[in-house]
């Protein structure tokens, strides 16, 4: 180790090895058998149980919960993935606290609910190293399927379909199919390899071509591929980021957040990562938590998250935020940035006016040797025919775009969320809802 968290600029090498490996180990490991059963055991097994209706996939939560208490573990996972076939990342990555076990009754009784999501995981987990896949194809219906972008939406659809006997052509324009699961999230909500781990389960199902390096727009046309399938669903997520528009964004140290966190995903010796001393993060969501949290991880010494308005603004969990404040990330609200300068990065405080958010007129200034943007993205490339709202694709109820023949779901279209579960269901339902099209 050549450098310290005390070392100024951005270098790499701020902490060894083994405790970067300890602090990009999994956050929460795997329950195992007896911890299941006595997590299990909690469960009152609601008959109009209220996490089901929280859950996106509409999973059937108490059913797999007692399958897991009757020492059934392989049956529980079999529920999951029928409904939500990424159950093993969603296990680790969804917002539980507002979905799920947000609505358990448990709740109400003492405060705690069933450890929903651990539950799952140690279901879905346990068929993944088995390496079992408990689904198979249909008979050959004889149509096929395109399926653009191989994220969360994606590749749901592209099983769905695939199970139902459809030939899927599934496309996707970087070198490794798994989307924002892959690129996207914390390295240390997706330890150990388990996106790639889920993606290569999840296409054991056959039926399924995966074609990386090709991208909507530069060598595939919407009428082209129009022409040469049944069918097209496009699950291309946002590509875009928001700009800040202050001076100084051009600034070589100023990096979106999206990039650090894909960097991270892919780097094999994260010792090699360049991080800087002083950290400010500019945003109030997920990417902005995680680009935050893994900056501490990496070795920076001071951090800040710095967002506009106040916290019960911020799309980011409490419980996400409160994570990021135990790993020893500062959290700023009602701050706005005005410039970017190499001593650091000037804010001006804000309030709520009559006319929206305006600033006070005071400024303070945080020093940074980097500074990651997370202010949001925006839908980019998507075909021209395709109407679009408020920054992503239209689409109905099954997921059909104003084009004929064309399904979308996902980050890209409205509805979406921006979460993983909400994205499978609704790659899963346009894959049933392009079923009922082709084969009425």
């Amino acid at each position: 180790m050549t450098n310290s968290p005390q070392t100024d600029g951005i270098v790499a090498g701020r902490l060894d090895d083994a405790t970067l490996a300890a602090h990009f180990d999994d956050l929460y490991p795997i329950l195992d058998d007896h911890e299941a059963r006595v997590a299990a055991d909690r469960c009152y097994f609601c008959h109009d149980a209220p996490c089901i209706t929280a859950c996106p996939t509409a999973i059937d939560i108490p059913l797999f919960i007692r399958q897991i208490q009757t020492g059934q573990p392989d049956g529980a996972a079999r529920t999951i993935l029928s409904q939500n076939i990424l159950g093993a990342m969603c296990a680790r990555v969804c917002p539980t606290e507002t979905l799920c076990e947000g609505a358990c009754v448990r709740n109400e009784a003492e405060g705690n609910p069933v450890e929903i999501g651990r539950l799952q995981r140690y279901a879905t987990d346990g068929l993944l190293l088995a390496n079992e896949h408990p689904f198979t194809c249909a008979p050959e219906t004889g149509k096929t399927v395109a399926v653009i972008g191989a994220g969360p939406a994606g590749l749901s659809a592209a099983h769905r379909l695939a199970m139902l006997g459809h030939a899927v052509t599934l496309y996707d324009a970087r070198p490794k199919a798994g989307g924002l699961n892959e690129y996207g999230i914390a390295a240390y909500k997706a330890a150990n390899g388990i996106a790639q781990a889920e993606v290569d389960w999840l296409l054991r199902i056959g039926g399924i071509t995966v074609k990386t390096g090709q991208a909507l727009g530069a060598g595939l046309t919407l009428d082209g591929l129009k022409a040469e399938y049944d069918a097209v669903f496009l699950g291309i997520g946002l590509q875009g980021v928001n700009a800040l528009r202050v001076t100084g964004e051009e600034l070589p140290f100023v990096r979106d957040a999206v990039d650090f966190i894909e960097e991270l995903r892919q780097a094999e010796d994260k010792a090699a990562l360049h991080i800087g001393r002083n950290v400010v993060v500019i945003g109030g969501g997920m990417t902005a938590v995680d680009a935050a949290v893994q900056s501490r991880l990496l070795g920076a010494e001071h951090v800040s998250i710095v967002y506009r308005r106040d916290r019960e603004a911020m799309s980011a969990s409490d419980y996400e935020l409160d994570h990021a404040a135990t790993e020893g990330v500062s959290i700023l609200t009602n701050a706005m940035p005005v410039e970017i300068t190499a001593a650091g990065v000037t804010f001006a405080y804000t309030r709520s006016g009559p006319k929206g958010l305006e600033k006070t007129g005071e400024t303070f200034t945080l020093k940074a040797d980097q500074v990651f943007k997370a202010i949001g993205q925006t839908l980019e490339g998507q075909p021209e025919a395709l109407k679009t709202e408020g920054g992503k694709i239209v689409i109905d109820t099954a997921g059909r775009t104003s084009v004929t023949g064309v399904w979308a779901g996902g980050d890209c279209a409205a509805g979406g969320e921006d979460l993983t579960v909400t994205a499978v269901a609704q790659g899963r339902d346009a894959a049933l809802d392009i079923h009922r099209a082709l084969c009425p």
